[in-house]
């Protein structure tokens, strides 16, 4: 049975030992172990039933550790972790040679940012190793944003959970990387497309991989409810062709009425993104409990937080 622990200093023993536990940050839990100790990582694979293909990110407590995980560091990948760390940017760089092959799917790059949670922080500040740490829930299921998330998805297992109350963003970092000195998009994330180039300028777009993924977070079907759920342009037409069946609604600003609704989610009736983004997850955790024979989730405005929530949607509804 997993536990949820307020102490910090309970679960840095457990990390020191080679253990892994969950962790909050403010994207989403985390399910973190030593970054340098190939048991630890072993166990994250293990318990998530991740494929070893797909990397792990690296969290550091400082920029000024970043030069022990990479190398060759690039100026734009300086100025972008200078402008956004702590915060929910994650950077792929070429590795120390001591970086485990199990963090990076074998590659000679890897995947770091500094977590801005006060409470992982300051675990960080109690370790002497980074952290490798993947979403704190089974492979390809919804990202957990509440410790009690994480604790329903691994109740057989006696994995301590590190409360640190629900994640801020609710959605997960921004990956970037670089290619023959272009900045790249891996994936999108709490920071804007449009954040990022006010600072570097354009990106190169590749956010999703049907194959073996550069970096965390691009396979094509990930974040997905066990009900069946489906992205619609149409609302009101989507209920109207699904009308025998228990329909969960998702939608970003407006309620819809119809006797085959059996409830309903609307993230930000004020319309905020940035709102909405937040509450994604625990909406989609919310309505996959409800025994609903479909989820019908609306398509959010291309721009800003919305692509990034578009892209969760998407993926989490491809078969």
């Amino acid at each position: 049975m997993a536990l949820i622990s307020s102490s910090i200093q309970d679960v840095a023993a457990l990390l020191q030992q080679n253990e892994i536990a969950a962790i909050p940050t403010e994207t989403v839990y985390g399910l973190a172990g030593n970054a340098y100790n190939e048991t630890a990582l072993k166990k994250i694979f293990e318990l998530k039933q991740r494929p070893f293909y797909n990397p792990l990110i690296v969290h550091i407590k400082s920029f000024k550790d970043l030069n022990l995980v990479a190398t060759d560091i690039p100026t734009q990948a300086q100025l972008l972790a200078t402008t956004f760390w702590p915060g929910p940017l994650t950077l792929v760089l070429k590795k120390q040679t001591h970086i485990p092959d199990l963090v990076t799917a074998g590659k000679d790059t890897v995947a770091v940012r500094v977590p801005n949670h006060p409470v992982t922080l300051s675990l960080l500040e109690q370790l002497e190793f980074p952290l490798a740490a993947p979403s704190a829930n089974p492979y390809g299921s919804i990202s957990p944003t509440k410790a009690a998330h994480v604790a329903n998805y691994f109740t057989a297992s006696p994995l301590t959970i590190l409360e640190g109350g629900e994640c801020s963003n609710g959605i997960e970092s921004t990956i970037i990387g670089f290619e023959n000195n272009q900045a790249v998009l891996y994936r999108l994330g709490s920071i804007t497309i449009e954040a990022i180039e006010n600072v570097i300028g354009p990106l190169l777009i590749k956010t999703q991989s049907e194959a073996i993924p550069t970096a965390p977070g691009m396979l094509s079907k990930h974040y997905a409810p066990r009900t069946t759920t489906i992205q619609s342009n149409n609302i009101l037409e989507s209920i109207h062709t699904n009308t025998t069946k228990r329909i969960g609604l998702l939608t970003f600003e407006n309620r819809f009425e119809h006797e085959s609704i059996v409830t309903q989610k609307v993230l930000s009736p004020n319309g905020d993104l940035a709102e909405a983004a937040t509450l994604l997850y625990n909406a989609l955790h919310e309505l996959d409990q409800l025994d609903l024979d479909l989820i019908i989730a609306e398509k959010f405005p291309d721009h800003n937080l919305g692509r990034t929530i578009n892209d969760r949607l998407e993926r989490a509804t491809k078969k």
